[in-house]
Order: C-alpha cells, then structure tokens, then sequence
C-alpha cells in the first residue's frame, strides 16, 4: 500500500468551483488588493473571532510585518523557539533584529521557565511558534511580557483553528502569522499569508506594510514592502476557508484514531496531548527509537514517513553567527533525533492509518 504525505490532489479533485471564479476574476481584471481580497479577509477574521485579517504575500511576511510595526528593528533581541521552522527568525533577521532562542518541551512549543533567563536589555519581544498544531502556553507569555513590558506576536503558521482554554490562536498577542502554504491547513495554489489582530493602529500599519506603504494610489506615508495576497490566492482561500472547521476537526480525530494505534507499541512514544489545548495536527509527530531506521523502513514499505527537523535550527549554519553551540538546547537536540511525522490530513482512510500503525508495529517486533 502507498500512504502518501500530501492531499492536495485529493483536496483539488475537482477544481471546477475555483475556476468558476477565477474566470469572473479574469473577465474583472481586479488582480490586485481586489474585491476577493477584501472578502478572504472578512471570511478569515469572521472564522478566528479576531477583528483584522491582513493577507500577504507569505507566512513568513506575516511573521515580519507586525514586527516592523513595533518598530522593532536593528539592535533588539526577539525570542523565540530553539526548533521552529526556518521562516520564524527568517522574519525576524528581515527586521534586523537577533533572534535569541529558548529550548522546547514535549508539546513542540518553547518552554516558559526559560523565558526569563533569556530577557536582556535589548529584548522587545517574545515570538511563540505553536508547533504542529499545538499550543505554546500563551496565558504564561503574556504574563511574562506584561512583567517586562514586551511585545508578543504569534507564530501560528502551524496551529491554524487551534485553542487554548477556548481562546483561539492568534488571538493573545499584538498580532499573529498564518501561512496558506501548499502543506498548511489552508493553501492558495502558491505562497500567501495572512496576520490577525485585534488592535486597529496594528491592523492600520500592516496594511501600509504590505502595500509600498501607500496610503492611496498617489500618497506614500511610510517605506513598506510589496507583499500583497493576490486576488488569484484569494478566490482558492474563500474555496478552502469553507472547508476548514471540518479539515481540523477530521485531523483531530486521525490522529486520535492514531493515537489510539500506537499507545501500546513499544519503541515509539505520544507526545503529551494537553487537554486545555484543541490540537489541529498539522503534523503527527512520535518519538521513536531507531528513529532512523524506522523511517527508512515506513519508506520502503510505501509510507510517505518525514522527519521535522532533523537538523536544529540553532545548529544550522546560516545561524552559526549567533554562536550557540551543540547541546545548547537538549530538548531540540532530542526532538531531532527522535521525532517521525506520519501523514494525518483529512483524506486519510483508515484502511491507512491501520496500515501505518501496522507498518510500525512490525518494525519493532521483528517481523
């Protein structure tokens, strides 16, 4: 059997209903900041309980633009995760400020008792990533923040739809990133990105941001980016928008299913599951031993079986200049060389997952 990581052929089976309206688009020439921008936006923000949803060009703009305006820029410290994706201090180099990491727990998300141990002079802000669809203990952070007058803004590019004590991500901070990349919960056909904010001089500046900095076609009020969510990307995501209570709650329960599966196989592990925290699984992550070999045996055996990240980030070498040093971060260096992903999307069969659980269950029995 083949399991394969990616639905996007399946979520796009038929296409006609997108194309429908890509071709009312075409005929209206309204390519740019169109009227299917303005009404994603209005869908976006309706759907997470927020007051503002700005669309740009990635997840990774959405990440930088609320830095920019705070003001946060060359000389300030910004903390964040030590095993986040590469787009989080992408984002906050792009500001010119330094990232400054803190090591991880089991949930994926950075570990609060660290955070203060971290705080210097030059910190302006904490930037939490809710990993996998998880979530970072938001309550905590902003407590920390208010103490030492920070800034939070969210790195939620993997927790889209995701909740803690039954406040949505993206909701806690000054603002929030998602991406609608092609492997996140919405996906636009290319890259594109959206920030949520419930603060209107935050949502006023974003706009600027993404925009030239252009208060109107003739009028630049400040130096900003050209990062726009195309109309194009826009008719996709109101597409998808619609589906998105029912794709995070089918992953919920693929990987409960899973959970269930593999709760009683030794050799692999279930990260803690936070029963204050409405998980989306974006990705499903194990602790295995053997980790390597099991991967290459889950591959062989048809299973499309990833790894998230098997280099740390702190130890890559475009980050070198940082100067931490391996086993800086232990948790991060233990992640890396025991987590699996296995595919959990909501087109998943369950004749699937048992054979993955199957797969598995027979890789540390011998068989």
């Amino acid at each position: 059997m083949h399991v394969r990581y990616s639905p996007l052929g399946q979520q796009y089976a038929d296409p006609e209903p997108i194309f429908d309206e890509l071709r009312e688009l075409v005929r209206s020439g309204d390519f740019t900041l169109g009227k299917p921008v303005r009404e994603f936006e209005e869908m976006f923000a309706s759907m997470l309980g927020v007051k503002h949803a700005i669309g740009v060009g990635s997840g990774t703009d959405a990440c930088k633009l609320p830095l920019k305006a705070l003001g946060i820029g060359s000389g300030d410290e910004i903390i964040t995760c030590a095993n986040t994706f590469w787009a989080t201090v992408g984002a906050i180099n792009e500001v010119g400020a330094r990232p400054v990491f803190v090591d991880c727990n089991d949930s994926f998300c950075l570990d609060v008792d660290q955070i203060e141990a971290a705080i210097t002079a030059k910190t302006r802000a904490i930037m939490p990533v809710h990993l996998t669809g998880d979530a970072a203990d938001m309550p905590r952070i902003m407590r920390v923040a208010e103490k030492y007058g920070l800034s939070v803004v969210e790195d939620g590019c993997q927790s889209l739809m995701g909740e803690l004590d039954g406040k949505r991500i993206g909701s806690f901070g000054a603002a929030a990133a998602f991406s609608m990349h092609p492997l996140k919960i919405i996906n636009v056909w290319g890259d594109a990105g959206v920030i949520v904010t419930n603060d209107d001089e935050m949502a006023r500046l974003c706009g600027l941001l993404r925009n030239h900095g252009l208060k109107n076609r003739d009028e630049m009020v400040m130096f900003g980016y050209n990062t726009r969510l195309d109309s194009t990307h826009a008719v996709v995501g109101k597409y998808i928008v619609r589906q998105t209570p029912w794709i995070t709650e089918q992953r919920a329960k693929n990987a409960a299913y899973y959970d269930a599966g593999f709760k009683n196989i030794s050799g692999v592990r279930i990260p803690p599951r936070n029963p204050r925290v409405k998980h989306v699984y974006l990705l499903y992550i194990l602790f295995a031993e053997r980790r390597d070999e099991l991967v290459k045996y889950c591959i062989d055996k048809g299973i499309e079986a990833k790894i998230h990240y098997p280099i740390p980030l702190y130890q890559q070498e475009a980050l070198q200049f940082l100067g931490y040093k391996p086993g800086t971060f232990p948790v991060t260096d233990r992640h890396a060389r025991e987590c699996i992903t296995f595919p959990v999307d909501q087109h998943l069969l369950k004749e699937e997952m048992d054979y993955v659980i199957e797969t598995v269950r027979n890789f540390y029995s011998g068989k």
